[in-house]
């Protein structure tokens, strides 16, 4: 046996040992966004006034996009205080095929805000918001829905 050897006793071959890659964990693997979570963060920009109203174009439609157009000047989840809204959980539900209907809790500050919206595939199998509610309100170009 030689001194010389950096391997284990009796390896004859001159390979030192492989480095393994770490493991991630289910969490850490990269995963796209679900629709309903991508729609969440853009109807969050916009209702926030983060961006404008025309980052949704080709992203709606029926009066979504009249809808969104009357009310982000006003900026509903936008906050006062200066604190930055964000989403805090985002859910979807597949109440038929082709359609995905929505909701997500937002944080700004100490205040938390629902949001509601339905998502329809076309025909080119994209995701388009067909409608959006918040707190239990239905966005309108009229204002809030009368109770």
């Amino acid at each position: 046996m030689s001194t010389h050897s950096t391997g284990p006793t009796g390896r004859r071959d001159q390979r030192g040992p492989r480095t393994v890659p770490p493991q991630r964990s289910r969490r850490q693997q990269h995963r796209p966004p679900r629709p309903h979570q991508w729609f969440a963060e853009r109807l969050l920009a916009v209702l926030s006034g983060q961006r404008p109203v025309h980052w949704m174009l080709g992203h709606t439609i029926g009066d979504a996009y009249d809808q969104l157009a009357e009310l982000a000047p006003s900026s509903p989840l936008g906050t006062g205080r200066g604190s930055r809204p964000v989403l805090r959980h985002c859910r979807g539900a597949q109440p038929a095929s082709g359609v995905v209907e929505a909701f997500a809790s937002i944080t700004a500050g100490d205040r938390v805000r629902a949001m509601a919206f339905r998502l329809e595939q076309g025909p080119d199998q994209r995701w388009r918001c067909a409608a959006v509610e918040l707190g239990g309100e239905r966005l309108t170009a009229a204002g809030p829905a009368a109770r």
